[in-house]
């Protein structure tokens, strides 16, 4: 796969982290999910992650994982996918990453007997075919150069009836030709939302755990560009979520 700029800056940012995040604090970098009239419980150690799980609980309110073979491509520090497992019990959960050093993070902190971490590259999966249930793809997708073999990977590596939990951003302008291909998919639209309010909600009631984050975790003259990354109040990447710059999508997929 051909790594272009703002994969490069991307790739920086989780290398850094793991550079830094000597206490394993970081186990999701998504920007997180609030709805106010729906209240989900947590033990008291998920708690400082809340918004950021409260992001894979919409889609478990409408599909029920348990019992079911599930895959998170794009799984990051691992902490989705491992709450998942955890807690509502699919019958096995492979977490898939680009970086190799957040595949070793997430094999290291994230032990559960159903649940293991693979290297692999999202546009071109090792997976055999209609291997799984359900895939998930939370705030990854945007990185890739190539969205269309992504989605055609996705088809490939699910069963008949199997699932598609997916939920990102792109430019507005952006969003024609990414609905365009999601119909060229081959796979059903069953539900869709878009959740900028709910994201922004979840981002000015973390906002000060982000900030001490960024203040403890980085040196002054990256505070502003990690500030951003984060999507604090105020920053660049906040107003594009606010002014809907950014449309953050949500949608569940079906394949027939």
């Amino acid at each position: 796969m051909t790594i272009n700029l703002k994969e490069m800056m991307f790739r920086w940012r989780y290398a850094y982290v793991s550079k830094v995040d000597k206490n394993a604090e970081i186990q999701f970098m998504n920007y997180g999910y609030h709805d106010p009239d729906h209240h989900v419980p947590l033990p008291n150690h998920h708690e400082p992650n809340r918004y950021s799980i409260q992001l894979y609980h919409q889609f478990i309110k409408h599909v029920p994982i348990d019992q079911k073979d599930i895959i998170e491509i794009g799984s990051g520090r691992g902490g989705g996918i491992f709450y998942l497992t955890q807690t509502f019990h699919p019958k096995s959960a492979i977490g898939i990453d680009l970086e190799k050093k957040a595949v070793h993070f997430s094999n290291h902190h994230h032990k559960l007997a159903n649940l293991k971490f693979m290297q692999g590259d999202a546009q071109k999966l090792t997976l055999a075919d209609q291997s799984c249930d359900v895939v998930l793809n939370v705030e990854s997708s945007h990185r890739y150069p190539d969205n269309k073999a992504f989605l055609s990977e996705v088809k490939r590596i699910l069963r008949p009836n199997g699932h598609f939990f997916y939920t990102d951003f792109r430019y507005s302008h952006e969003m024609d030709q990414f609905k365009e291909e999601l119909k060229q998919s081959g796979m059903e639209i069953i539900h869709e939302q878009n959740i900028n309010d709910q994201v922004i909600e979840a981002l000015k009631m973390d906002d000060q755990r982000r900030r001490d984050l960024v203040k403890r975790l980085t040196p002054f003259f990256l505070h502003k560009v990690a500030l951003n990354f984060s999507g604090t109040i105020d920053s660049e990447t906040f107003n594009k979520i606010a002014n809907r710059e950014y449309v953050y999508f949500s949608y569940i997929m079906l394949k027939k």
